[in-house]
């Protein structure tokens, strides 16, 4: 059936050169999975993408059901966890694997500095895995305050605090993040929301098509 179906669109759209574009590329050598050593270290990007798409998903279903208000933020998380099905296992998945992505990330970074991949012709390359983790810190960041509880209220404040001190701009960054430049309050909420799920993804999906396409082009890096 699903080869029926398959076949039905590829007679119209012709997108098995595409898939095989995308598939067929020669994989190194040392890749080769009877290296068990570096197959495992070169398996740290495609973790860390699978992860990535895991928060994606998780949080997807997350935003059906948060209600980005100070007054039913925590509420909503709540009844998210309490009441929904699965909810628990949904919002456990997005907290941990927040830790998980940046962990994985910062492992594909080691392994692309420790053997050199990112030397000619992958300067570029390496520049956009940087950017990619500052999202990432930045979508850890924002997404830290959504639950709206002590914890996150004050560790937020703290964020503020020192966004505030950094020179020339600081006072700028604090209104940008909070809003009212006196408290965090609704606006920084509805700030904190708005960077996390809209403009944060957004920079994050135009990095990661840039990665991709340039780790097609110039291929995987060889050994040290």
């Amino acid at each position: 059936m699903i080869r029926k179906i398959y076949d039905w669109i590829d007679e119209r759209v012709d997108i098995t050169p595409i898939w095989r574009d995308i598939a067929d590329h020669e994989v190194p050598e040392h890749v080769n999975p009877a290296h068990h050593f570096s197959a495992f270290v070169y398996c740290f990007g495609g973790l860390t993408f699978f992860v990535t798409v895991i928060q994606i998903l998780s949080g997807m279903f997350l935003t059906m059901y948060y209600v980005p208000d100070i007054e039913n933020a925590w509420n909503s998380v709540f009844y998210l966890q309490q009441e929904v099905a699965h909810g628990q296992i949904v919002r456990g998945m997005h907290h941990w694997g927040a830790s998980v992505v940046i962990v994985m990330l910062f492992l594909h970074t080691l392994r692309v500095f420790f053997q050199g991949a990112y030397k000619k012709p992958r300067e570029l390359n390496w520049v956009v895995g940087v950017l990619i983790f500052f999202v990432m810190l930045g979508l850890g960041l924002t997404g830290y305050l959504l639950p709206w509880d002590n914890k996150a209220y004050f560790a937020t404040q703290v964020t503020i605090d020192i966004a505030e001190s950094v020179p020339y701009i600081g006072d700028y960054l604090k209104t940008l993040l909070a809003g009212d430049p006196e408290i965090v309050g609704a606006q920084t909420l509805t700030r904190f929301f708005a960077i996390h799920v809209f403009f944060l993804p957004a920079a994050l999906f135009g990095l990661l098509a840039a990665h991709f396409i340039m780790i097609r082009r110039q291929g995987i890096s060889g050994p040290l």
